[in-house]
């Protein structure tokens, strides 16, 4: 990837699509890196300002060098994506999306890693999609319900409510500073990026607050239905996540027909930026296998 011809960008490989699914007529926003047999859709988490690439820009390269084609998808309500109010399930609204997208472009089946709630619109996706679901990722997310052992909602699900209610730097470094374990690596001009991401599209913050309101579970417990999904899945957690627990993960891997579980320790909710360079060895791992 060293040759500038080769360098991945945001701008290079953003695209645009109306997709129309259902009762979905929407514009959405997605990124296509690299080409290959295989494809993978990234699908990103519900932080205000998140999109596919700020997710996900550590691990696209490694994949398309390894040959795969890489789509993160914006669901709707972020980033360049058409804002909407969701009243219903998020996960399945985002796993219609990904449909109406996948036949847009003309995919047929894909691999499908999902950070959070792209990990609950994955697994609701698999249930609705069997047959076009390859292989799945899922970091934490992918079941709603109440943890075990963990007080909620939790301490970093709170701090995305206060920030989207009160989107400024405080609250954004407030949230940040449990997003993951290590501080250290979040510096003032990433604050900055989030930050102005965030504010660019008002519209999708008051959007979110406005479907909290008026259906205060997004993101269903489907765990008495994951024993229908056959889809092999590598379930990938933070030990210190404390935004979505641990055992969440353990209810994943109790719950689906083929899953296996991977801990890192010192990693909070963003196994995929925090761990990244391990995080890429295991899922090229995983996919080839």
């Amino acid at each position: 990837m060293s040759e500038t011809s080769n360098v991945i960008t945001e701008a290079s490989t953003s695209r645009f699509v109306r997709i129309k699914e259902g009762d979905l007529d929407l514009q959405l926003h997605y990124n296509d890196c690299g080409s290959g047999d295989e494809t993978v859709v990234m699908l990103h988490g519900s932080g205000p300002g998140a999109s596919g690439w700020a997710n996900f820009n550590r691990n696209i390269e490694p994949l398309v060098a390894a040959g795969y084609r890489v789509i993160l998808m914006d669901c709707p309500g972020w980033s360049k994506s058409d804002p909407i109010v969701c009243t219903g399930s998020r996960s399945e609204l985002n796993a219609r999306a990904l449909k109406g997208l996948m036949d847009a472009i003309g995919l047929d089946k894909a691999h499908l890693i999902g950070n959070s709630m792209g990990g609950h619109s994955a697994v609701a996706f698999a249930l609705a999609n069997p047959a076009r679901t390859g292989k799945l990722v899922l970091m934490g997310g992918g079941t709603g319900g109440a943890s075990s052992f963990v007080p909620m909602p939790t301490e970093g699900i709170k701090l995305i409510g206060a920030l989207y209610r009160q989107p400024t730097i405080e609250n954004l470094k407030r949230m940040m500073s449990v997003f993951v374990y290590d501080t250290s690596s979040l510096t003032e001009a990433l604050f900055q990026a989030r930050l102005d991401n965030m504010l660019t599209r008002r519209d999708h913050l008051e959007n979110f607050v406005k479907s909290a309101e008026a259906n205060p579970k997004q993101f269903p417990d489907v765990g008495h239905r994951l024993g229908e999904i056959k889809a092999p899945a590598l379930v990938i957690w933070g030990r210190d996540d404390r935004f979505v627990p641990l055992d969440t993960g353990l209810r994943l891997v109790a719950g689906l027909q083929n899953a296996e579980l991977h801990v890192f320790s010192r990693c909070g909710h963003w196994a995929q930026w925090e761990h990244a360079d391990k995080f890429n060895r295991m899922v090229l791992d995983f996919l080839a296998h």
